[in-house]
């Protein structure tokens, strides 16, 4: 193998020669580098279906890398500080299955917050581990859900000694950080790993005064978005290793679920976006942040909005902010941030990340410019004009913490009944209600459904969040478990 040298991209050069070589095809894909299908050559251009390819030796195989693919995981692992990474094909939602699913089986404990995306409790589902819950403060007026208390995970871990592992966001999709390094601590002096969801923390590892980065607080195992803030393709992501995990035995994990038909667009765009990151990524990310405060000042000079940011830190629940989120309050304009982010799209053309009851989050990264920010920024002021409206009577919080009944896995393969979603509180769900994004659920398979759970999914639903989860496709009707009433 040649030395590693960050400025190499070992699968996107490979591509290259494979390109130049004029192979004749005769193994899959069926387009035969596109010739089979004009309109998605057209649509994607010839240049893109040349190297959708399938494994071969000279490009080596995702399953079971010895050549192009293994170099490029150790760049990768050299620039992001960790023992061993791993390329992901089939999203973060994949990464954070492939670290729980490393780490527990069925009846383990796993300690995690509840402001979790429902990949992981998909995890737990599928393990059949059993989630010991640490609520996350919440803060009030923003009514968004925080970081994990350390004094609480401390709690958790003496009353659950016999837990696998700790599971942290960093950061959460508003920005909020816990400290991770003491919760690691804490974890690793009783025996415990820390499984880090980094899905909006790519950037971490790059830039200059941010939150701490997982690899760096001494994790054992975290899932990076590549895609979110990194520059690489929508659904392509990595697995980090930390000192002491087993790189094959977590390469045996992700094979159980993993496409064996990676596709070399996703890999190499994670190759050519780590490149660009190390060699680039304080500069890159200097300017993201730059960008970012830019617009929270002027948005909060508005009036009636809030972007909030590191004034929020208090130590603990909100040990440290992403300053590249910019995150904004928007219900004091008497609008619920969907309402906000419709208008953006629908009357601006302007496509923000999501909004919610409360807030709307804009995600800052590598692509964005000044005058991207000055557009957001003039139309959030017109909207406020034009469509700000009295704040009285609107939902006032968001997260709500949840009575976990059962374990994920029983209650969803447990038996069910279907009933109108309006008549079933008292009820455990079987199944998931979540607004995407963000993708956490307002009640998951096991837990109780409230009165307040269903107010605030009829309230969610009036308002035009995207909502999702159950089997009924309009979220009418919801399965719940039979004989736990």
């Amino acid at each position: 193998m040649p030395v590693l040298s960050q400025d190499r991209a070992p699968i996107y050069e490979a591509l290259k020669r494979y390109r130049n070589a004029r192979i004749v095809p005769f193994d899959v894909p069926g387009h035969k580098q596109g010739r089979g299908n004009p309109e998605l050559a057209e649509f994607l251009g010839k240049q893109c279906l040349s190297v959708d390819v399938n494994s071969m030796k000279p490009l080596d195989n995702l399953c079971h890398p010895v050549s192009v693919i293994k170099e490029a995981e150790e760049l990768a692992a050299e620039a992001f500080g960790a023992e061993h990474v791993f390329f992901m094909v089939n999203g973060t939602t994949s990464a954070v299955q492939a670290m729980i699913l490393s780490v527990c089986k069925a009846g383990d404990k796993i300690i995690m917050p509840r402001n979790v995306h429902r990949s992981a409790i998909n995890s737990l589902i599928l393990c059949g581990a059993v989630p010991v819950y640490v609520n996350p403060d919440v803060e009030k007026k923003l009514g968004i859900p925080l970081g994990m208390k350390v004094s609480d995970v401390e709690r958790a871990i003496l009353e659950n000694p016999d837990a696998k592992a700790v599971f942290v966001n960093n950061p959460t999709y508003y920005g909020i950080c816990s400290d991770l390094r003491s919760i690691v601590r804490l974890a690793h002096e009783h025996g415990m790993l820390v499984l880090v969801d980094e899905a909006h923390g790519t950037h971490f590892y790059f830039g200059e005064n941010l939150p701490v980065s997982a690899m760096a607080a001494g994790a054992d195992m975290a899932a990076v978005s590549m895609h979110k803030t990194g520059g690489s393709l929508t659904q392509s992501s990595f697995v980090l290793l930390g000192k002491g995990v087993s790189e094959g035995h977590v390469r045996s994990v992700i094979n159980l679920t993993q496409t064996t038909s990676g596709s070399y667009l996703l890999l190499s765009s994670l190759d050519i976006s780590r490149r660009n990151l190390a060699l680039r990524g304080k500069e890159i990310f200097k300017r993201v942040v730059e960008l970012a405060e830019y617009a929270r000042g002027e948005i909060s000079s508005i009036g009636g909005y809030y972007a909030f940011s590191k004034e929020l830190i208090n130590g603990d629940s909100i040990f440290d902010f992403d300053t590249t989120k910019l995150s904004i309050f928007t219900r004091d304009i008497g609008l619920a941030g969907i309402e906000v982010y419709d208008i953006l799209r629908d009357n601006y053309d302007i496509q923000i990340e999501f909004g919610d009851i409360g807030n709307i989050l804009a995600i800052i990264s590598v692509g964005d410019n000044q005058m991207a920010m000055e557009r957001l920024v003039a139309s959030l002021f017109e909207i406020k004009r034009l469509y700000s409206k009295d704040k009285s009577g609107m939902f006032d919080h968001e997260y709500i913490n949840p009575v976990v009944k059962i374990s994920p896995q029983k209650a969803f393969y447990a038996q069910k009944k279907t009933l109108d979603i309006t008549k079933s509180s008292g009820y455990i769900s079987g199944e998931f209600v979540m607004c995407y994004p963000p993708g956490i659920p307002i009640v998951a398979p096991g837990e109780l459904i409230t009165d307040e759970i269903l107010d605030y999914i009829a309230y969610s639903k009036d308002r035009g969040c995207f909502m999702t989860g159950t089997e009924d496709m309009k979220i009418e009707k919801i399965n719940v478990v039979v004989g736990e009433e």
